[in-house]
């Protein structure tokens, strides 16, 4: 049978309907959040803390849904999974001198958080799930390490069983990541339960969303009123807010990070959308994955799972042999109409990727002390990200990158599917 020719080479493209947004939860925003909204501003109080008698708080509502689905005791939101992070950190007694490791494949937020509450980030490679690599991570670990920051990095879990082991026999903080995997799982258990806190994101990319939003959440009581503190200089959150502190570090200094009522709002009728959004992504997925069940005999090669069951299903990765085959691969995609990308290209910015981290690279600081990469509380050598990761430089790559928003029919995934068959068969 002839060879289809390739859109890009002048032939007819396999994806003719229109690219949906990857905004799962955000393209779903109706009448619930609406309502929800409406009746915050009706009651004309939006903010969580002394609510007026007989008003009960949306952002405290929110903070339950979420720790009651990750069966976690404690709750806190925030105005941003940045500032989750930051809580977390500082909460965890991390700071001058300490160092946290850091996967390379994550947003800048997660690195920034770590400088922010003034300790140093180690960067550690991923492996070929995409996510942290457990062998790197312990490669990684000096006596100044006091914590890292697994990462379930675009909806899919890392290796948590041997993270969870290196950190107790290092007796280092594990700080969860889950800004792109609310709702996922491991080996049956959800998602930023593991560690001393688990973090999330409710800005409008994720599967979920408030607009902008995080939460952080933990089982340990003094942590989170600790990660209370960090979130509300004011400490509104106290029953008596000027009354001595109840433990030593209890009080400090911290920031306002807090969640508004209306933010709360609005995560209360995104929460009730979540199974569904994952059941779609899931279903979506399932069926392009299907279409392309033979095409590992050819080189490509799909992301490895840690757990497949747990996936939130929120993209289709694979891999190609090569870097130069990889953006041809993504050219010619893109040409059939498909919605693709790079997790990672040299010549391409993104803040997803260490390597385009320079001012981490370059260590600047906001003022010339250097501060805290030259923090006198640092011993040992100085930090140095020169030949940073080149592992997760090879495999993302070598990678392709597809979205799978909820939204898309089984039409679409089946275009999604015949395109990337037509650009391996022309390729590969």
């Amino acid at each position: 049978m002839a060879q289809a020719r390739l859109a890009i080479d002048g032939g007819p493209r396999a994806k003719t309907t229109p690219n949906i947004p990857m905004y799962p939860g955000g393209y779903e925003i109706g009448e619930d959040e609406k309502r929800e909204v409406c009746d915050a501003l009706d009651k004309k109080y939006i903010f969580r803390y002394y609510m007026p008698d007989g008003l009960t708080s949306k952002v405290a509502a929110f903070e339950r849904c979420i720790a009651d689905m990750c069966g976690r005791k404690y709750a806190l939101a925030v105005n941003s999974c940045t500032s989750a992070l930051i809580c977390a950190l500082e909460a965890c007694g991390i700071g001058p001198g300490d160092e946290v490791i850091v996967p390379a494949f994550t947003y800048w937020s997660s690195a920034s958080a770590v400088l922010s509450a003034r300790a140093v980030p180690i960067i550690a490679e991923v492996d070929d799930s995409f996510t942290i690599d457990p062998a790197d991570l312990e490669r990684k670990i000096t006596p100044r390490t006091k914590a890292v920051m697994p990462v379930h990095m675009r909806g899919s879990a890392c290796d948590m069983d041997r993270i969870m082991d290196i950190a107790r026999r290092h007796g280092l903080k594990v700080i969860e990541d889950n800004a792109q995997a609310c709702g996922g799982t491991y080996k049956g258990r959800p998602l930023g339960s593991f560690g001393e806190c688990g973090c999330f994101s409710f800005q409008y990319y994720k599967i979920i969303t408030t607009g902008e939003g995080g939460m952080l959440l933990t089982d340990d009581e003094r942590t989170w009123i600790r990660a209370q503190m960090v979130h509300d200089s004011a400490a509104c959150w106290r029953p008596d807010r000027f009354a001595p502190a109840r433990f030593p570090g209890e009080l400090f200094f911290g920031y306002d990070f807090r969640m508004s009522e209306t933010a709360g709002a609005i995560g209360l009728a995104q929460f009730r959308r979540l199974p569904g959004l994952l059941e779609r992504m899931r279903r979506n997925k399932a069926r392009i994955c299907a279409g392309l069940a033979d095409l590992p005999a050819k080189g490509i090669v799909p992301r490895r799972q840690n757990d497949p069951e747990g996936d939130t299903g929120i993209c289709v990765m694979f891999m190609v042999p090569t870097v130069e085959l990889c953006e041809k691969f993504v050219r010619a995609l893109a040409a059939e109409g498909v919605d693709v990308m790079h997790p990672y290209h040299r010549d391409i910015p993104d803040w997803h990727v260490a390597h385009h981290w320079r001012q981490l690279i370059e260590q600047v600081t906001p003022t010339p002390e250097g501060y805290p990469f030259r923090d006198p509380a640092r011993k040992g050598a100085p930090v140095s990200y020169d030949n940073l990761c080149p592992r997760t430089a090879d495999l993302l790559g070598r990678a392709v990158h597809i979205n799978v928003p909820p939204q898309m029919t089984e039409q679409d995934c089946d275009m999604i599917a015949e395109a990337v068959r037509k650009v391996a068969d022309a390729y590969l």
